[in-house]
């Protein structure tokens, strides 16, 4: 997506509050992505992307300055935490894997693309499936009449169809057995995936048929949907765009990167942190991930660490993992000010959400903006009291205000409930006040 690195962060002031240091770095590292790929072949292969790393406590935005950005534009993103490399001791999960898993990805992304472009056509294709089912087909040696009668039961049935008037009207579906379940993981090394991946193809050829299953039309809708998508979509297309897509604009995520951090000085260390941190190096670097749908160059991918760093500091990461995120960024901690704006000025705000999902028990929820500015005082409050867990604090405090609203909804339908900031230090008040009943309920 061709967008300047204004246009990227104004996207992202909608969704996330401040940060603009952050938002800064990672709207350029993007749009240096789109400025690689239209410069000359030669130079292009030359031109390695900067990695960065993001420095700041949790609930301040992180991932999500991130994720936002991949969704907007279209790209693979996968989040992966990097202390879960370090869990089975020395050896750990296969570190390769999170590539495999951003490949998966693409390849979830690209398909849905394509799905969206032959949209009228996949259901055309499931509406006929469906219809076959209901009409038996016309003998070969057919009358003329009995083509036009034929035809005639066909648009009724097509318009009935279309109506959603047989959506409870039960049919016989014969769906593929998968008895030889897709075993391949993406965690396992690659020798041990192609060899279950040799046993599916064996086990495939024993389970050619299929079984018998009635459903409703509704529900039949659904399970046609692989069988239509697969005789539409060009498969090899799909799969030669999400490896290009993987490659040239993958983006991993790696949280908790300082749960692995070394510090030189600090005593019985895990040596399993370095190992992880020497197992990532060659893939941050650049080398080739052997995956399910072919070979994938590393090099143009774009990692993103990120770690509050409280206990450790990035100097304790190893100096040639160090050099391969050359973009540095700090976060802020989230104030009060921050907290009440993330409430009222982000697109998606919790108090939106609360809203819509009382709307659907017809139950009208207002907060007046004194409960808003309390919602954040009492935020900040509990986070300096307990662990600072940024903005996620918003959703406990704001669920302990309105947990008894919630629960009784359906004996409120039709009403309308203001809240207030006397209900939220009613709530609050006791809970905050008391540090150890703090830490356990907030």
């Amino acid at each position: 997506m061709d967008m300047t690195p204004k246009q990227i962060v104004k996207y992202l002031d909608d969704y996330i509050i401040g940060q603009d240091n952050a938002k800064k770095t990672i709207a350029l590292a993007l749009r240096n992505r789109y400025r690689r790929m239209n410069v000359e072949p030669e130079l292009r292969e030359e031109i390695m992307p900067k990695n960065i790393l993001m420095i700041g406590s949790t609930g301040v935005g992180k991932t999500e300055i991130a994720r936002r950005l991949a969704k907007m534009m279209g790209l693979p993103f996968i989040k992966v935490e990097a202390s879960k490399f370090t869990e089975v001791g020395y050896v750990g999960r296969d570190v390769e894997s999170m590539v495999r898993d951003l490949v998966f990805e693409s390849i979830r992304l690209v398909t849905k693309e394509y799905e969206s472009k032959i949209k009228d056509k996949l259901h055309e294709e499931i509406n006929k499936l469906i219809i076959e089912k209901l009409l038996p087909p016309l003998p070969e040696g057919a009358t003329d009449s009995a083509r036009e009668s034929f035809i005639k039961t066909y648009n009724k049935m097509e318009e009935k169809l279309l109506s959603g008037e047989l959506d409870d009207r039960k049919i016989e579906l014969e769906i593929p057995k998968k008895a030889h379940v897709e075993l391949l993981d993406s965690s396992m090394p690659m020798d041990m995936s192609s060899m279950q991946e040799s046993l599916n193809k064996m086990l495939g050829g024993l389970n050619k048929d299929k079984i018998k299953k009635e459903v409703t039309i509704k529900d039949a809708r659904v399970l046609l949907k692989e069988v239509a998508s697969d005789k539409l979509l060009d498969q090899e297309a799909i799969k030669i765009e999400a490896l290009k897509r993987t490659e040239n604009g993958g983006i991993i995520f790696l949280d908790e990167i300082d749960k692995i951090a070394t510090g030189s000085k600090n005593q019985n260390q895990d040596p399993s942190k370095e190992g992880v941190q020497r197992d990532l190096l060659p893939i941050v670097e650049g080398s080739s991930v052997h995956t399910k749908f072919g070979q994938i160059k590393t090099d143009h991918i774009l990692f993103i660490a990120a770690g509050a760093f409280h206990v450790s500091k990035p100097s304790d990461l190893l100096p040639e993992l160090q050099g391969r995120f050359p973009l540095r960024v700090e976060l802020d901690n989230l104030d009060e000010d921050a907290l009440y704006k993330i409430l009222t000025n982000t697109k998606n705000s919790l108090l939106r959400q609360y809203k819509a999902l009382l709307a659907v028990e017809n139950v009208e929820l207002e907060f007046d903006d004194e409960a808003i500015h309390a919602f954040a005082k009492y935020s900040v409050t509990a986070n300096e009291k307990t662990e600072d867990i940024g903005a996620r604090r918003l959703h406990t405090v704001i669920e302990k205000v309105i947990e008894d609203i919630s629960y009784e909804a359906d004996e409120k339908s039709g009403e309308k409930i203001i809240i207030t900031s006397e209900l939220v230090k009613e709530k609050l008040d006791d809970i905050i006040d008391d540090e150890d009943t703090a830490r356990y309920i907030l």
